[in-house]
């Protein structure tokens, strides 16, 4: 009987053992998949949205971007809010236009300031001008900033504008902003990349050993000229180039593209393709001048597809179901709200784009918008140089007749049949020119 009893007595604390034993690995399998996901951002620098093997250029190969594109939710028809550099990067790490973040442009130039310099932005008024655009920014929601709040580690490399990256709410970065030290638009940052992808992986080494989700932001100096790429890749495409300015162009385009093979590379060798989201978008386009190193005017700081089209990329394995978008219109505003929806955390409410998982709310916005401001900016209305539309399937540019650097015609465009807009619509169709700007104004009026 005792024995029986003792039997009966062992099978139970085995049984016990047995169970919370699995409750133990149920409850780690629960904390693995509860586990936020690691972001990743790779920000393109000056290339146009045909400049891709995925997007049929005929001469440019991306075979890591290609890959990227086929295993994302991959939207064609992307737009950045304006087309510079400086103002479009702000825009993506707050999520709200120019006018909200007050970076307008590329340098804050007031009345009086001398710019007859060859390089007016190392005066020493540019970093005493722009320390207010630094201040009014440090009032802002980041994503780094919200995703602190998730347990995030965030990391700055490449390109940045606004002085130090910690005004970004970064922990770590490789900008540190000093204009006595030549900081203006990345310093150190411009170095990744071109020069190795080192610092970027001792961050994400840093974080896996912390054994904390990171959000990295990879917006390298490329393609963006100086246009000095390997030898072996320019001496691939001199051949298959008009000239020599576009065959380094087209290199560049390349080398940017390893290097984004060599990011998403040592993401999957550490085990955390999985647990990884990639968020693809480039800051603004480039058309490349035959005769020379400099862009067309139709592209960068234009209010021109060509300078604000790009395509826009969501990858998370198994998360996100891969498809390719030619039709529906984003924006580059919309990557900060689609992260904190992926992540399970509430939205600011003053973000100006959707998240584009929102089927309903992606089906149902008929316009997104943008807005362009002179290079060496004051304030908003002494700036402002267009307003855009795009609508399916009509765009509106509408000029600041105040200003005087730019042209003053309206020009309505059929993007979808005239992607290249070479076709001004706006004496045929008076009826849509006046019911986008009324659009435009509306929108104006919101923000």
């Amino acid at each position: 009987m005792k024995i029986r009893n003792l039997t009966i007595l062992l099978w139970t604390v085995l049984v016990c053992f047995a169970s919370c034993k699995e409750n133990k690995q149920n409850n780690e399998t629960a904390k693995v998949e509860e586990r936020p996901p690691n972001i990743v951002f790779i920000l393109s620098d000056d290339q146009a949205w045909t400049d891709y093997g995925f997007m049929g250029h005929k001469a440019i190969e991306t075979p890591y971007l290609d890959k990227l594109a086929a295993e994302s939710l991959t939207f064609e028809r992307g737009y950045v809010p304006t087309s510079l550099c400086s103002p479009s990067l702000a825009s993506i790490i707050t999520g709200v236009y120019p006018r909200t973040h007050m970076v307008l442009g590329n340098d804050r130039v007031l009345p009086g300031d001398d710019r007859s310099s060859p390089q007016p932005w190392r005066s020493s008024w540019r970093p005493k001008n722009y320390e207010a655009v630094i201040n009014h920014f440090n009032t802002l929601e980041t994503l780094p900033k919200l995703l602190k709040n998730k347990g995030y580690l965030s990391f700055q490399t490449g390109k940045w504008w606004i002085g130090n990256y910690k005004n970004g709410g970064f922990d770590y970065g490789m900008t540190h902003g000093d204009p006595n030290r030549g900081g203006r638009h990345g310093d150190y940052g411009l170095e990744i990349g071109r020069k190795g992808m080192d610092t970027l992986y001792n961050y994400i080494d840093l974080a896996l050993e912390k054994k904390k989700p990171f959000f990295m932001w990879y917006a390298p100096f490329l393609p963006h000229a100086p246009h000095t790429p390997p030898d072996s890749l320019l001496q691939k495409y001199l051949p298959k180039a008009p000239t020599p300015y576009v065959a380094k162009y087209w290199a560049m385009c390349e080398w940017f593209d390893k290097t984004c093979g060599d990011l998403m590379n040592y993401i999957e060798e550490k085990g955390e393709t999985e647990n990884t989201l990639f968020v693809y978008v480039c800051d603004n386009g480039w058309i490349q001048n035959e005769d020379n190193s400099s862009y067309d005017k139709n592209s960068k700081r234009s209010p021109y597809d060509f300078g604000l089209r790009t395509p826009i990329m969501y990858k998370w394995k198994g998360k996100i179901k891969p498809l390719r978008d030619s039709i529906t219109l984003t924006s580059s505003l919309d990557m900060v709200p689609t992260v904190l929806d992926l992540v399970g955390m509430s939205k600011p409410k003053n973000l100006d784009g959707i998240s584009v998982l929102d089927e309903k709310k992606l089906k149902s916005r008929n316009a997104i918008y943008g807005e362009i401001y002179d290079h060496d900016f004051n304030t908003v209305d002494s700036s402002l140089q267009y307003r855009m539309v795009m609508t399916k399937p009509y765009k509106l540019i509408l000029p600041n007749l105040q200003n005087a650097q730019i042209k003053k015609e309206i020009e309505l465009y059929n993007i979808y049949t005239d992607p290249k807009e070479q076709n001004n619509l706006a004496n045929e169709h008076p009826e849509v020119v006046s019911e986008l700007k009324m659009k435009i104004e509306s929108s104006w009026l919101e923000n």
